[in-house]
């Protein structure tokens, strides 16, 4: 008997001239007719025509697998197993990971800890890595300290985050995107997603400085030199606003900004969590009412007995979000969250990933021996994957989907998560028709996941499209962008596939 992985690696050897018998389709705007596996070739083919020239594209289509023991049957491919930037695909292969091997019951736990062996009275606020972990949340969990009595604290507070070590921002993410949210840092001290919002202006007169606005309860500084600028102005400078972000919790901007009526709303990732915990704790501490006097310390060593605890949501939820909203500080926290499990040691990027590749191979038998992961999220530049791969862990969410629940939690086209805007599905006949796990970076637009088709049947697809670099048009007129043009025919083309009558084999397992 063939292993599971062995048998999609032999049916992926097959030509594609092969696969193409096994579907008939049509491609017309209103009817279905009866078409060749040729023409459905030419349809495809039309279709990646319409990306920007030095695209390199990974398609694959396929049915599920009929049985947990057997392999999905490839009716499309195109560069299977070339390496490609996964972006936020790979979270796919986060969650699973964190299905197989954590329990469903699983959180993140904060506690506090009380020290009473010594002259005054210490706290150790133990962090987990909670990367819902809020401001209300802790207010609660100082709330319960004061029902025990405790009103003055004359000792220290100790942070304690020795769950996790390392870097906090993986290798592979730009410099230039690690003052904003989506890259906030990845510790085991999380308080607001790390993240904080605001806002900045330019409704005056063109030439003026801009205003910026932060919620003053917010321990963080922002300061603002960006300009207002006209639209010419803006493209004959060459100029745009730009961020810069200090490791004191301070952020300047710099360039400029366009003339607008409304304010912009920007997103500050905080740089030093232990310093931004510590701010939020001594105004939260005045807030409830407990006196403390004494120093706010970052100490993993520490230990006390614990009088409060706040727990997260459980794992499915958190990776419901996860999934939907594409949150990279859940996903990268997960990983870290393994790689502490499974090795048994502080966990971090290195040994996150390595924890996720070993458990996809012992509890799935999905080999991802020549995959590059980096973190858990997809955003470092440096992560590779193939179609193929994305496939062999598609079909193991549908084929086990009972068990792992995981199918529901995807953004669906038109209605919710990453896909509920996304330009190509908003409108019949793909709104509501494709389940899937979206992925963008900088030249990288992916989609992994189902359609369902005009005939009720369900396709696996996987698109990784990179190097994804359309020239920018001389003027300023709208144009519809070329992967929203290729998405539509594309996913459409594939709707209208009709496969009912087709006699298609299952892969042989033999």
């Amino acid at each position: 008997m063939l292993s599971y992985q062995a048998s999609i690696m032999t049916h992926s050897l097959r030509s594609k001239t092969n696969a193409l018998l096994l579907l008939s389709t049509a491609l017309l705007s209103h009817h279905v007719v009866a078409s060749s596996s040729a023409s459905l070739d030419a349809d495809i083919t039309k279709s990646l025509s319409l990306l920007p020239a030095g695209n390199s594209s990974s398609i694959i289509i396929a049915q599920g697998s009929q049985s947990q023991q057997s392999a999905p049957t490839i009716l499309w491919q195109q560069s299977p197993q070339q390496l490609a930037s996964p972006a936020s695909t790979q979270k796919l292969l986060t969650a699973l990971a964190a299905k197989l091997y954590l329990p469903s019951s699983f959180t993140f736990n904060t506690d506090i800890e009380l020290i009473s062996n010594t002259a005054k009275q210490d706290l150790v606020l133990r962090f987990s890595g909670d990367p819902l972990f809020s401001r209300s949340d802790l207010t609660a969990l100082l709330k319960k300290v004061k029902q025990q009595g405790i009103s003055k604290l004359d000792g220290d507070i100790y942070l304690s985050g020795g769950v996790f070590n390392g870097y906090e921002r993986a290798v592979g993410w730009p410099w230039d995107i690690l003052g904003v949210c989506y890259s906030a840092p990845s510790s085991s001290i999380s308080l607001e997603h790390n993240c904080v919002q605001g806002a900045i202006y330019s409704n005056k007169a063109v030439g003026a400085t801009t205003r910026v606005n932060v919620p003053a309860h917010q321990p963080i500084t922002v300061t603002t030199h960006a300009t207002i600028v006209s639209k010419s102005q803006q493209k004959s400078r060459f100029c745009d606003l730009e961020l810069h972000a200090q490791p004191d919790n301070s952020y300047q901007l710099n360039g400029c900004l366009l003339q607008r009526d409304n304010p912009l709303p920007l997103n500050f990732a905080v740089q030093d969590t232990a310093a931004f915990t510590q701010q939020v704790l001594l105004a939260e501490l005045k807030r409830v009412g407990i006196r403390f006097t004494g120093e706010i310390k970052r100490n993993d060593d520490r230990q006390g007995r614990r009088i409060a605890r706040h727990q997260s949501a459980a794992l499915p939820e958190l990776l419901a979000i996860m999934l939907k909203d594409s949150d990279n500080l859940i996903a990268d926290n997960l990983a870290k969250t393994l790689g502490h499990y499974y090795f048994k040691q502080p966990g971090n990027f290195a040994n996150g990933t390595a924890a996720i590749k070993a458990i996809l191979k012992e509890e799935a038998g999905i080999d991802l021996n020549n995959a590059v992961l980096v973190d858990g999220s997809g955003l470092s530049r440096n992560n590779r994957l193939t179609a193929e791969q994305l496939l062999h862990v598609m079909d193991y969410l549908i084929s086990h989907d009972s068990k792992l629940g995981l199918l529901s939690t995807l953004p669906v086209a038109n209605q919710s998560g990453t896909l509920r805007y996304r330009p190509s599905l908003r409108k019949p006949p793909l709104a509501g028709n494709l389940t899937a796990k979206s992925g963008s970076l900088y030249g990288a637009y992916n989609l992994a996941g189902v359609l369902k088709t005009q005939s009720g049947q369900s396709l696996i697809v996987i698109q990784l499209i990179n190097n994804y670099h359309p020239i920018k048009p001389l003027d300023d007129k709208p144009i519809t962008p070329a992967i929203t043009q290729f998405e539509k025919v594309f996913y459409e083309t594939l709707y209208r596939a009709d496969i009912n009558t087709l006699a298609v084999k299952p892969q042989n397992t033999q």
